[in-house]
């Protein structure tokens, strides 16, 4: 039985972490499975978003798995892949919809914040408990917790260890959508069928034009010429847009 199940449902694809005994806390195995599923994902065009899930009711993830000795680690995906830390930043150029239950906490957290959408149940719960173990390293879920809560918010979780209950986190901005835990499958897929209504290719353009000038300010991201929204539009979903509009009817994606 592997650790990180993987697949497509037509334009959607499935990555569920899998080790609930654990509370899904990432080995190195894991690392790299993750690691190359992101990479697929990234290349596989008739991907168009993805959605991040786990098994069992009590954790998303806790993080790193620290039983056994973690040497040798890969850095693709806690601690790399799309978290960045320790290993190659790796951008996911399509949306990532993660659906978070129980604890989500350390590395899992970080995790979850790779997310575009996030939606979770009642009882999930959000933590940076690094400093209260008297852990501290290029811990990359600080450096995102800082800029996707209120400063204030951020900082009192990473100077106490205290969790922030999912409520919360919808308050702040954090989530998406709160929902009971029998409801979060079903949550996670409408949010993966809203995102696929829209032309797959202009979805990743602006995801990649929204994010790559994030941290710049207002006057040069206008200023900036995006790749993938200049192919976008030579692209065959562009074409059918106009034609689609010409016609009265609904376009239809093809993601080329």
């Amino acid at each position: 039985m592997t650790d990180v199940k993987f697949w497509l449902d037509k334009h959607v694809a499935h990555v569920r972490l899998n080790r609930p005994e654990a509370m899904n806390a990432i080995t190195v195995e894991m690392d790299e499975q993750l690691g190359a599923i992101w990479k697929e994902i990234n290349e596989n065009s008739s991907v168009w978003c993805v959605v991040l899930s786990a098994e069992g009711d009590k954790a998303f993830c806790i993080g790193a798995d620290l039983t056994g000795r973690q040497a040798g680690r890969t850095g693709l995906a806690l601690g790399g892949g799309i978290t960045g830390i320790g290993g190659p930043l790796l951008k996911l150029n399509k949306p990532l919809i993660a659906a978070v239950q129980g604890f989500c906490v350390g590395g899992g957290f970080e995790l979850a914040m790779c997310a575009d959408i996030i939606v979770a149940t009642e009882s999930a719960q959000f933590g940076l408990p690094e400093t209260r173990h008297g852990i501290i390293g290029e811990c990359g879920v600080v450096h995102r917790a800082v800029r996707q809560l209120p400063h204030r918010i951020a900082m009192a979780m990473i100077l106490t260890g205290e969790r922030l209950p999912a409520n919360k986190a919808a308050q702040y901005g954090l989530v998406n959508e709160v929902v009971p835990l029998n409801g979060l499958e079903s949550a996670a897929n409408d949010w993966a069928t809203k995102v696929n209504k829209c032309a797959p290719l202009a979805n990743q353009a602006a995801k990649s034009a929204a994010l790559d000038r994030l941290d710049y300010p207002l006057e040069v991201a206008l200023a900036s010429r995006f790749e993938a929204i200049e192919q976008y539009a030579k692209s065959d979903d562009a074409k059918e847009r106009d034609i689609a509009a010409a016609e009265g009817r609904r376009p239809v994606w093809t993601g080329s």
